[in-house]
């Protein structure tokens, strides 16, 4: 249970005999039980929904508290429309700036930054950032917003920055320290010129911002609470007991001993400060605008889930630290979220579990009024953690844990996109190339249907002989299937890469296949010098006679093609930022017509777009950003060639060798990418995502890469069956809450419908007794027989409605209904009322005729008339107007009703594709059950006799009823399985 409530999954160890392969000496040695684990896993699964089931069975009122508390806490993010076309931009020099207007996109983003006071813009590359943030910093200043605002951005951006500010406003003050004022010696002066100045801007790289020294008092606080996060995880993992790893609790208290140590070393700064000491507390900066803020995505973070893939590293960067520092100093200034600007077109570029990190930096507070104070508690909340279970090479269960779906996404989408404008080039309608893709097929070589076997081979047996390396070593074997992954990688780029001495070229392999296509487009656009994007991250140049892809395809274009050497070029020849320069000077021009570069190198900073007519892909980098780093390098504003001669397209081809990891990868990466665009511009249909179950940092699933080499067509199948089911789950889970929306509306109904009845029989009464007693004159006029306490005998009108003005005038009820007359055996009854009138609160009174039971009639809303024949007349008119208040009952009765039948109707119908469903999940598991026997690890040869058993998983389908999922024990003897429950009794013998 405890496992369950904490979302963490027993680590459970098993004793093992093991050989010393040195000493060749017999020892036991605990090892993780990968079978236990997973029946724990099982128990735990079947505890969270017998939780729902519960809850399912609460009564309505339970159910909708819930629901309201959920609604308060993550369902009332409504972005607004931030239309900042009304904005006139004093000072702004449009004509220095060679352009006619801002676009509107950029109005908007202003506009934005300035209400909330910061937030994330999240602009396409070309889209016009850097004036956004020039325009927006101005601004702030002008209107008080901000006082002395900063931009950081990268280095070879930063002086375009400075450029932009100093054109669109000429006259404003702006500091851009050069590079020699942060020397060591400089660094004092400039710190005490940016604290001392009334700076309209100051305006530093990434680099000089890093050397700032950051509040000593911030420090200590923030390492603090991190110290207290951690304290925290430790205690829920000591109260699991025996069952949690020592690794697990030895991780947790290392990084409490590291944080301490910096704890006590920011106290020990803070009792040795010297006065003169410059912090960026004291220098005033009250905004901060970072460009490219994806730079600092690494943000240290608390976790108990040490063993889940794809979280990065929690120990984060010293440079993220400093930016959470900064951030958190202006925050506390103005004591509310943001007080920053992130503008960056891939603040998510790999994963969902990147939204914490953004929003630990700007969004704190809203954080905690969610009661999230941590990454766990936000995973538990928005994230789902997936175990999946493979075969070890000695037939053991591994369990790899990932967040890889992610719930409540619309929720989690409202969140972001409340402080966030995001813009395409398309929105924006940014006068660029459209990117055409081109999956460009390859079949494999001779060589590499053989290496394909033996990767295969390897995945499944784990013996490294087989690709020619020494066996794996205990800790490759933790990591066989990325060391499988990577050979895979670069089997298919070119099996020179594993052994250049093993392999020789081939002329259908991707080096092949790239130049000749590369020579294409080379011949097609020779008289407009169009030039090429050759990306790869493996394979790089490097100088010196090692086999590299980048001088193999240059080499065939050279020997086979006949194109001139000096006009291939490698990024990588480049030592320094003017050599960088000058390189994308001559790709402008023509002079360089093809450029190979990895992501990091060619990805980022690089305009050379201004005759790119093609951009190649010989791999397919981890993150989707990464993708779309290296399209932006053609597919971009200012590309010249691409608008006169290619249609305004780009060609991107991609590379894929079949029956390989190429065409998945790349499928992976774009429907990530969907998604991702999805959440940003809040347009999910769908509660869930599921980012794919391969990452840079664990490779691929054993069962998907063996199936993905063998060309097995059942995988393909299941994800078709499992996508279909998703579907259907979704429109079942949609119909389900349908019908208990039409079941409450219905029980909505019939109280009202009981309500308005009740009050009409109590309206009748009230008026056949009235019709009993009234008194009428000659012409049938009721008699006013009004008698106010206070006023004895008397018939006087007049000193009757100075009585009934006295008592409005005086009364306090305090919302309470005072008795003090009676007409008829009616009770005359006041009551005050506060209410509000021109920001001052006021007392009203208001007078009603009470009924037998509980209805309070009124005349002219129980306001007493000036004239005082009219103030008595009131109470004789409110009984008469009794037969209207039962046709108003009528009315609202009869409309509540009108949609009853419906409701009816929804809520005894049943779901049609109850047995489609059941169906697809029936042949999903027969799949899941074939593509386990297909790749389950060959056994290893032993005595005939010997007994071997595992433990897998099963499904049972039971007619009407649904499923039940469970673990039972396989046991093979000679060619017989036998199916075993776990008390060890046979259910079935399975024989060939």
């Amino acid at each position: 249970m405890k496992y369950a409530i904490h979302n963490t999954i027993p680590d459970i160890n098993k004793s093992k005999e093991v050989t010393d392969k040195v000493t060749g000496e017999t020892k036991t040695i605990k090892v993780r039980d990968g079978h236990a684990i997973q029946m724990a896993n099982a128990k735990i699964e079947e505890i969270r929904q017998g939780f729902v089931d519960w809850l399912g069975r609460t009564p309505d009122t339970f159910k909708q508290q819930l629901s309201d508390r959920y609604n308060r806490l993550f369902n009332c993010f409504v972005r607004p429309n931030f239309d900042g076309t009304h904005q006139t931009f004093p000072d702004l020099d449009l004509k220095r700036l060679g352009i006619a207007d801002l676009y509107k996109s950029q109005k908007d983003a202003v506009w934005m930054l300035k209400t909330n006071g910061g937030g994330i813009c999240d602009h396409e590359v070309g889209a016009g950032k850097t004036l956004i943030m020039c325009t927006a910093a101005y601004e702030m200043k002008r209107l008080g917003l901000a006082n002395k605002p900063m931009i950081i951005g990268l280095k070879a951006n930063v002086f375009d920055i400075a450029d932009t500010f100093r054109k669109a406003y000429p006259n404003a003050k702006v500091l851009y320290p050069g590079k020699n004022d942060f020397n060591k010696q400089n660094r004092q002066r400039i710190f005490n010129d940016i604290k001392n100045n009334d700076w309209d801007c100051i305006i530093l790289t990434h680099e000089q911002f890093g050397m700032i020294p950051q509040a000593l008092e911030i420090q200590e606080a923030i390492m603090q609470k991190e110290q207290d996060s951690v304290e925290e995880n430790l205690e829920v993992l000591r109260q699991q007991g025996r069952d949690i790893s020592r690794g697990m609790l030895k991780g947790l208290e290392k990084r409490k001993q590291t944080l301490e140590a910096k704890l006590q070393n920011i106290q020990d700064s803070i009792a040795e400060r010297k006065d003169d000491a410059v912090d960026f507390k004291m220098m005033g900066i009250d905004h901060l605008f970072v460009d490219e803020s994806h730079q600092f995505k690494n943000l240290m973070f608390n976790t108990r889930h040490d063993r889940v893939s794809g979280l990065g590293n929690p120990d984060g960067s010293q440079r993220a630290l400093n930016m959470l520092f900064a951030i958190r100093t202006i925050q506390e200034r103005s004591s509310k979220d943001l007080g920053a600007t992130f503008l960056s077109g891939t603040t998510i570029s790999n994963s969902l579990t990147e939204l914490y990190l953004l929003f630990k930096y700007l969004r704190p507070q809203a954080l905690e009024k969610q009661g999230i104070n941590s990454f766990d508690a936000w995973a538990a909340v928005f994230a789902k953690k997936s175990t999946d279970y493979e075969f070890s090479i000695t037939n053991d269960i591994i369990q790899k844990e990932r967040f890889r779906t992610f719930i409540k996404v619309p929720e989690l989408a409202a969140f972001y996109a409340e402080i966030c404008d995001f813009r395409t080039a398309k929105d924006i309608g940014i006068d660029r190339p459209e990117k055409n893709e081109i999956l460009h097929n390859i079949p494999p070589t001779p060589e590499q249907e053989v290496f394909i076997g033996k990767l295969m081979e390897f995945a499944k047996s784990g013996d490294a002989t087989i690709l020619g390396r020494a066996p794996l070593s205990e800790s490759e074997e933790r990591a066989k299937m990325l060391i499988a992954t990577d050979y895979a990688r670069k089997m298919s780029l070119d099996l020179r890469m594993i052994d250049e001495n093993a392999y020789s070229d081939h002329i259908d392999n991707k080096a092949s296949h790239c130049a000749k296509m590369l020579n294409d487009y080379y011949q097609k656009f020779d008289a407009q010098k169009g030039t090429q994007f050759v990306f790869s991250d493996l394979g790089t140049y490097k100088p010196g006679g090692d086999f590299n892809v980048y001088s193999e395809i240059k080499r065939k274009l050279v020997e086979d093609y006949h194109i001139p050497s000096y006009e291939i070029r490698f990024i990588q020849e480049c030592n320094n930022e003017k050599a960088k320069k000058a390189m994308v000077d001559a790709m402008n021009r023509g002079d360089i017509r093809i450029i190979f570069g990895s992501t990091s190198m060619l990805g980022t900073g690089v305009n050379a777009q201004q005759r790119a007519v093609a951009v190649h892909h010989l791999d397919t980098p981890w993150r989707p950003s990464d993708l779309e780093q290296r399209n932006g390098r053609a597919v971009r504003k200012g590309n010249l060639i691409a608008k006169e001669f290619a249609d305004n397209k780009v060609d991107v081809i991609i590379y894929a060798v079949e029956r390989s990891l190429d065409s998945y990868k790349f499928n992976l990466l774009h429907n990530k990418q969907l998604f991702i665009n999805q959440l940003k511009t809040n347009t999910l249909g769908s509660r869930t995502i599921d980012e794919g179950s391969m990452d840079e940092d664990s490779g691929m699933n054993f069962s998907e890469y063996v199936a993905v080499l063998s060309g097995n067509t059942d995988l393909l199948e299941k994800a078709r069956l499992d996508k279909k089911i998703t579907t259907l789950e979704s429109e079942r889970k949609n119909f389900l809450r349908e019908r208990d929306a039409a079941t409450g509306k219905l029980a909505e109904i019939e109280s009202s419908v009981s309500f308005h009845t009740d009050k009409i029989k109590e309206a009748q009464s009230d008026l056949a007794l009235f019709e009993k007693r009234v008194e009428r004159d000659d012409e049938g006029t009721p008699i006013n027989k009004l008698t106010i306490k206070g006023v004895e005998n008397s018939t006087d009108i007049k000193v009757i409605a100075a009585r009934l003005q006295e008592i409005d005038e005086k009364a306090r009820t305090k919302g309470e209904y005072n008795k003090i007359g009676e007409i008829y055996g009616f009770s005359i009854m006041v009551k005050t009322e506060s209410t509000s009138k021109d920001l001052f609160d006021c007392s009203v009174n208001r007078f009603f005729v009470k009924g037998q039971e509980s209805i309070y009639y009124t005349y002219n809303n129980g306001k007493l008339a000036t004239d005082p024949k009219l103030a008595c007349q009131n109470f004789i008119n409110a009984l008469e107007r009794i037969p209207k208040v039962i046709e108003s009952h009528e009315k609202e009765m009869e409309k509540v009703a009108a949609g009853k039948e419906v409701y009816i109707t929804i809520a005894n119908s049943s779901w049609k594709k109850e047995d489609e469903l059941r169906s697809l999940k029936s042949e999903a598991a027969e799949l899941d059950r074939k593509i386990a026997l297909t790749l389950a690890p060959p056994d290893e040869e032993k005595d005939e006799t010997e007994e071997k058993e595992r433990v897998c998983p099963a499904t049972i389908i039971l007619s009407g009823k649904g499923m039940i999922t469970f673990l039972f024990r396989i046991q093979k003897r000679r060619n017989i399985r036998r199916v075993l429950n776990r008390n060890g009794d046979i259910i079935f013998n399975v024989i060939p």
